[in-house]
C-alpha cells in the first residue's frame, strides 16, 4: 500500500537555483528582460521546484529486524523469487469441485495475477481482495479477457463449496459478471498448497491460540509461461501499477501503444511498490520530442521560403 509521506520543501541545490532565478527576475525589473517574459521564468522556477520535490530523496525508513518481531510472526512474510518458475503441474480443486492443474490458467497466452488467501480469514484476506476489486473497477481490463486471476486458499481444510461462495460474493461486488470466467478460486491438499506457496516465496504460520493464520497481503504477477514477474504488496492497489505490471509480464504483447511508451519511460521501484521514472529513458524521449519540436517549425519555414523564392523566379522570368 502506498502511503503519502511528508517531504522536504525543496532539496538544497534546487532551492538555491530557484531562489537565485527568482531574485534575478526581481532585480532585473524591466531593464535586462522584458516583463512579459517574467511569468514564463516563474513557471520554469515552479516546474524546477516541483521536479525537485517529486524526485528528491525519500526520508530514511527504519529497519526492523526479524528478531524484533513477535514469536508468532517470525518466519511469516514473502521471499521474492523473481523469474522463478511456478510448478504448473500441481493439482487443485476449483470452485465447481473440478480437479484442475495450475497450468490450466497459463494456457491462454495471458499474464496471471496470483494471490494466496484463505476464505475464512477474519480480516487481512478480505481487505486485500476488497482492495483488488477496487483497483479492478478502475481498470478497463477484465479477468478472462486481458489476464487471468487465480486465488488459492492456503488452508487445506477449506472446501470447493466455500470457494464457490467466496467467488460469488466477489464477482457480485466487482459488478462484472463476465469476470467469473477469468477469476478462479481454488482449494488444495497440503502438498499442493505447500509446493505452490514455497515456489512463490509466500510464508505463513498457523496461530493455535487465535485459531487463524498469520500471513501477509501480497499479489504476484506472473508471465503466461508461469514465471514470477512482479510482487505487489498491501491491501490497496494502484490501478496503473497493476495494469503496467500485467503489461510488463506479458512482454508487451497486450496493452495499448501508450502503455508501452509508459513502460519505456518508467521502471518498477520495489521499495515504493510502484513505477517510477527511468531517467535515461525519459531523457531519450524528451530529446526526441525536442528534436521534433525544433525540426517541424524549421521545415515549415524552409518550405515557405522555398515557395516564395520559386514564385519570385516565375515573376522575374522573361
Amino acid at each position: 500500500m502506498n502511503h503519502m509521506r511528508g517531504r522536504p520543501a525543496v532539496p538544497g541545490s534546487a532551492g538555491v537555483l530557484a531562489r537565485n532565478v527568482a531574485h534575478r527576475v526581481v532585480e532585473d525589473g524591466g531593464r535586462g528582460r522584458p516583463r512579459s517574459q517574467e511569468p514564463l521564468v516563474f513557471a520554469v522556477v515552479l516546474a524546477s521546484m516541483t521536479v525537485a520535490w517529486a524526485f528528491g530523496p525519500e526520508p530514511p525508513t527504519p529497519n526492523v529486524s526479524a528478531d524484533a518481531l513477535p514469536l508468532e510472526l517470525q518466519g511469516v512474510g514473502v521471499e521474492e523469487h523473481l523469474d522463478g518458475q511456478l510448478p504448473l503441474g500441481l493439482e487443485f480443486k476449483d470452485e465447481l469441485n473440478k480437479t484442475v492443474k495450475l497450468g490450466d490458467y497459463f494456457r491462454s497466452g495471458r499474464p496471471v495475477l496470483l494471490t494466496f488467501n484463505y476464505y475464512e480469514c477474519p480480516m487481512l484476506c478480505t481487505l486485500q481482495l476488497n482492495g483488488l476489486v477496487d483497483a479492478l473497477r478502475q481498470m478497463d481490463w477484465v479477468p478472462g479477457r486481458e489476464f487471468e486471476f487465480v486465488t488459492i486458499s492456503f488452508n487445506p481444510a477449506e472446501t470447493p463449496t466455500l470457494a464457490k461462495l467466496k467467488k460469488q460474493s466477489y464477482i457480485k461486488e466487482y459488478g462484472k459478471a463476465e469476470a467469473a470466467a477469468g477469476w478462479h478460486f481454488l482449494t488444495g491438499t497440503p502438498a499442493s498448497i505447500d509446493a505452490a506457496t514455497e515456489a512463490a516465496g509466500f510464508h505463513y504460520k498457523w496461530n493455535e491460540a487465535r485459531r487463524e493464520f498469520a500471513h501477509v497481503a501480497a499479489g504476484m504477477v506472473c508471465t503466461p509461461a508461469g514465471r514470477l514477474a512482479r510482487y505487489l504488496y498491501g491491501v490497496q492497489y494502484d490501478p496503473k501499477t497493476l495494469r503496467l505490471s500485467l503489461v510488463e509480464a506479458a512482454e508487451g504483447k497486450i496493452g495499448s501503444p501508450v502503455d508501452k511508451v509508459i513502460l519505456y519511460c518508467f521502471h518498477f521501484d520495489p521499495a515504493k511498490g510502484r513505477y517510477g521514472p527511468a531517467v535515461m529513458n525519459l531523457m531519450r524521449v524528451g530529446g526526441g520530442l525536442t528534436v521534433l519540436a525544433v525540426a517541424i517549425p524549421l521545415v515549415v519555414l524552409w518550405r515557405r521560403d522555398y515557395k516564395r523564392a520559386k514564385s519570385a523566379r516565375k515573376e522575374t522570368a522573361p
